[in-house]
């Protein structure tokens, strides 16, 4: 419950320097004497801000963007960002004020979808957020590891360019293989700069970005100088690698793993990153497994249908959601062909679940039947806790590569 005291509304250009001064102290940052990254970004009247009378000391956003969903569909999605409450006034219900007032608007506006990344794993599933909708894996490995034989790299010519020079080719193929992998989000020319962002704040001690360009992808990386007296042994940090093919994937990889002067490679990328099963001894591949989006289903009827299932299925869910009280009750929930339909019913559930497993199991990120294990998910008709789980699996774990 929030307190009485405070009230919400959205933001205006002048009360700018006040959301960044509240978001730095709330991460612990030394407030910027530039504008953050964020800024390009940020859709003010998306942007909320709550005040204790005419103190700010909470802030959210949303940004307006498309989610790729199974079945190979661009949906709308609210990319909630920028949360923060000002140290001093935790537990007072600011958190739970701010998310109330998005979860409600985009109710209203027909978003059916929320999604967020979370610096904190304890806070978001009481607001129905589902931990594990993707994944991402830390992938670090020693340079020049063999493919094993099978493993075919072409000689296509992979070239080294300038930003400037990379920038159109690689929003043509990030617009292309985003529309197709499950959790990727859609970009704008201002999203390409905050992602991308490559001042020396942002650099961490590494060097600027390094754009690698093949007729079928790309890869962007940084350097980490080190070494010793045997010589240099850097580290490439990757950021993106890109490919709308198979072999462009393979041969990218090769171009990194025999870098010259470099020692290994680190790269958040997808659990099921083709490279375990490239390179021949696998166990030199460190991966270290993290939550990656949480997500929301901010209206059951409305959500389910927007993607394809792998498989039929027909069952009465009983959703739990306390914090967006239309959604809860028992619904119909049938699929035929792939495709969903979701009706209000009166039957007995085979199913009950809360807003925060459906939203953890939407994109097939994580296995119902894992949830019913862990005490998220009661099963009331045997058999169908497994019938849902294979319905909203797909070919590939869902990945989302940015953090926005």
């Amino acid at each position: 419950m929030a307190d009485s005291a405070l009230s919400i509304r959205t933001i205006g250009r002048s009360d700018v320097d006040a959301f960044q001064t509240v978001m730095a102290w709330a991460f612990l940052a030394d407030p910027s004497g530039e504008d953050s990254k964020w800024l390009k970004v940020l859709e003010l009247d998306r942007a909320h801000a709550v005040f204790d009378g005419d103190e700010m000391i909470g802030t959210a956003g949303v940004l307006s963007r498309e989610i790729t969903v199974p079945g190979e569909r661009q949906v709308p999605v609210g990319a909630v960002t920028v949360v923060s409450v000002k140290p001093g006034h935790r537990r007072r219900g600011v958190a739970s004020l701010l998310m109330k007032t998005q979860l409600h608007g985009m109710h209203e506006n027909g978003e059916a979808i929320a999604i967020l990344w979370a610096s904190e794993g304890s806070i978001y599933r009481r607001f129905g957020y589902g931990e594990y909708a993707t994944s991402l894996a830390m992938l670090t490995m020693p340079t020049r590891m063999a493919f094993h034989p099978g493993v075919r790299v072409s000689d296509t010519r992979i070239r080294q360019v300038t930003r400037d020079e990379a920038m159109p080719f690689m929003r043509e193929v990030h617009e292309r293989v985003r529309r197709t992998k499950v959790g990727w989000l859609s970009r704008r020319a201002e999203t390409w700069d905050v992602q991308l962002a490559d001042r020396e704040v942002d650099r961490d001690g590494l060097t600027s970005y390094r754009y690698v360009l093949h007729p079928e992808g790309y890869a962007v990386f940084r350097v980490k100088y080190q070494g010793d007296p045997s010589g240099p042994q850097h580290e490439l940090h990757v950021r993106e690698l890109v490919c709308e093919t198979e072999q462009a994937y393979a041969d990218l990889y090769r171009y990194l793993l025999d870098m010259d002067l470099a020692g290994a490679i680190s790269f958040y990328t997808a659990w099921d990153d083709p490279i375990l099963h490239m390179v021949d001894n696998p166990r030199k591949v460190r991966r270290e497994a993290s939550d990656a989006l949480w997500l929301r289903i901010v209206d059951v009827d409305r959500a389910l249908p927007l993607r394809h299932y792998s498989s039929d299925v027909d069952s009465v869910l009983e959703v739990e959601d306390s914090f967006c009280p239309w959604n809860n009750g028992r619904w119909r929930f049938t699929v035929k062909n792939g495709e969903a339909t979701v009706a209000r019913t009166e039957d007995p559930a085979d199913v009950t679940l809360d807003a925060a497993a459906l939203g953890s199991a939407f994109l097939g990120g994580a296995r119902l039947s894992v949830l019913k294990r862990a005490h998220r998910v009661v099963e009331h008709t045997p058999g169908h806790v497994d019938a849902l789980t294979i319905a909203f699996l797909g070919a590939y774990y869902p990945h989302c590569p940015e953090v926005f």
